[in-house]
């Protein structure tokens, strides 16, 4: 007897338990996030396409995770985020109070089955990952900090990475070990993972220009974007999309962290490492290169009550170390200070800090509305992206709120004109703006080695022209130390050990500015161009960009070929 079995029943069998699965899912989820806002009052969280850190899972041991019902996906700074089934369980109770004695805040969120068993099923990950860094790069920090001092130039990198070569404990994590040890000795800002048809190119990017260190053959590059991807907690079979994420390494009780991202190229993945060094952002406002003059202009305005001061300047020109100063030199704990970023790059003390979260519908706009509900002094807003962002920023400066932010023009001239084409309103803006800055960086002379040489006659003429500009638009060229008919010397880079054979180390800012004087408010309602703009704030005496670089050239500061890279020498 032949018996026939009809597989599309049991194939159709299979799909129904699936699809009844899944149905189940969406309503637990459904559920889950109906009890947590009426029930719980807790925020509610699908993990499902979101990256979970390394960072928070090391937080606590898989076996208390699940025991206690708690899955830690997030761990930024001293920032803990954690998902739970259960908000009031005496658990997560006893869990938190450990969390906060520890120095750290705790936020809980309310998630589903499948949410904490991603969180938990990527233990197993991890686990991977710590044995496969045996050894390797030590997250702590310590072997980092020995290695490092050892670094003294970029030179150094590749005979280091050489001579580790040649020991016994040598792996793809030591060379990892090296390039990071490298790049926090150097003050480097990006490690650049560059795949190559026939080798990769590690690049450092330091004082805004980017440098060879070292080059590894293809066998080494699958291996060493692997390890990164594992610490980073990236997906490691994803190699056709692109990828965020995120580690971070303690040295000297310092958390420095690494915003990682990948790309997919012709041969391969590209890496680029951010590193994200306290101490690079702790820059005061009296070091970042403010003439006298306009620096107290700066301190006068970022000082009142309320009002609305804004930065100008292309990505990279430090637009937000400026801001980060400012909330530094007026921070008292009397203020509520509160700052929408994107993202957060640098946790600053005794401010509120949020994250612009595109995906979650946590715009600019949202953070600043939610921030004016939370009764702040000084709000910080990362960018001015679109009208209803700038509207809303100027009704909280006319509303008695200070509000700091940045916008996209070339100049502090165009910063009107972009608001106005912004719709604000040309009528009520006066009596928000207070002060717009632009400002470029440019690369300081090595101090150790910088060379004098004697000018070119097109250079003296150039310069000259400028400085005379300074006297006849009625500004005061004497308070820099510097005249007309002064004998110009220019200085070179040469390039020594304390520079790293560069030439250059550090950078510092020039700096332009625009106060709204009765003068410019008369302009604003005419909605004026930048050029109208540009002849009545001439009287205000302040250097523009170019005329700062030029004082800054003479000071024997910088180059003028520093100077020419990021302002226009021409511009009228």
């Amino acid at each position: 007897m032949i018996i026939f079995i009809d597989m599309s029943t049991v194939f159709n069998e299979e799909k129904q338990n699936k699809q009844i699965h899944e149905l189940r899912e969406q309503e637990e989820e459904l559920l889950i996030k109906s009890l947590a806002e009426t029930k719980f009052n807790v925020p509610y969280i699908d993990l499902a396409s979101l990256v979970i850190d390394n960072e928070a899972l090391r937080f606590i041991v898989e076996e208390d995770a699940r025991k206690f019902g708690i899955a830690p996906f997030k761990l930024i700074g001293k920032n803990l985020e954690i998902a739970v089934h259960s908000p009031q369980s005496s658990e997560v109770g006893a869990f938190q109070k450990t969390v906060i004695g520890r120095g750290y805040k705790p936020t809980v969120y309310m998630a589903s089955t499948r949410s904490l068993d991603k969180v938990w099923d990527r233990y197993e990950e991890l686990s991977y990952a710590e044995t496969s860094r045996v050894g390797g790069l030590d997250v702590s920090g310590e072997s980092l900090l020995a290695i490092a001092n050892k670094i003294k130039s970029i030179k150094d990198i590749a005979p280091t990475l050489e001579e580790q070569k040649k020991s016994k404990g040598y792996s793809i994590s030591k060379a990892l070990e090296i390039i990071m040890a490298g790049a926090i000795a150097l003050d480097v800002s990006d490690v650049h993972i560059e795949a190559e048809e026939k080798q990769i190119k590690i690049r450092y990017r330091l004082d805004g220009s980017l440098y060879d260190a070292l080059f590894m053959d293809l066998r080494q590059s699958k291996l060493m974007i692997s390890r990164i991807k594992l610490l980073a907690g990236m997906k490691l079979t994803s190699t056709a999309t692109a990828q965020d994420g995120r580690f971070s390494i303690l040295v000297k009780d310092i958390e420095i962290n690494i915003r990682t991202s990948t790309v997919p190229g012709s041969y391969g993945e590209s890496i680029v490492m951010r590193i994200l060094n306290p101490k690079s952002i702790q820059v005061k406002l009296e070091d970042m290169g403010i003439d006298p003059a306009l620096f107290k202009i700066i301190e006068r305005e970022i000082s009142k009550p309320h009002g609305f001061i804004l930065i100008t300047g292309p990505t990279g020109s430090g637009k937000t170390t400026t801001l980060y100063a400012f909330l530094r030199k007026i921070y008292s704990p009397e203020l509520k200070m509160m700052t929408i970023e994107d993202p957060i790059e640098y946790h600053l003390d005794g401010i509120t800090q949020t994250q612009v979260e595109t995906d979650k519908n946590y715009t600019f706009l949202a953070g600043l509305r939610a921030a004016l509900r939370q009764d702040p002094d000084i709000i910080m807003v990362g960018e001015i992206r679109d009208p209803e962002t700038a509207q809303i920023a100027v009704n909280a400066a006319l509303t008695g709120h200070m509000v700091f932010s940045t916008i996209h023009t070339n100049s502090a001239t165009g910063v009107i004109p972009r608001l106005i084409d912004l719709e604000v309103a040309p009528k009520i803006l006066p009596s928000a703006l207070s002060l717009s800055i632009a400002q470029r960086l440019v690369r300081k002379l090595c101090v150790n080695c910088k060379k004098e040489r004697q000018l070119t006659g097109e250079e003296e003429t150039e310069l000259r022209t400028i400085l005379k500009g300074i006297i006849e638009e009625g500004k005061n060229l004497s308070a820099y130390g510097l005249s007309v008919d002064q004998k110009i010397s220019l200085f070179d880079p040469v390039g020594c050990e304390k520079c790293n054979f560069i030439g250059y180390k550090g950078r510092i800012g020039v700096f332009e500015a625009i106060v709204t004087d009765e003068a410019i408010e008369k302009l604003i309602v005419t909605e004026p161009s930048e050029r109208d703009i540009k002849k009545v704030a001439v009287k205000q005496g302040i250097l523009d960009m170019k005329q700062d670089g030029v004082v800054k050239i003479l000071n024997g500061i910088t180059t003028v070929s520093e100077v020419k890279s990021v302002v226009d020498f021409y511009a009228n």
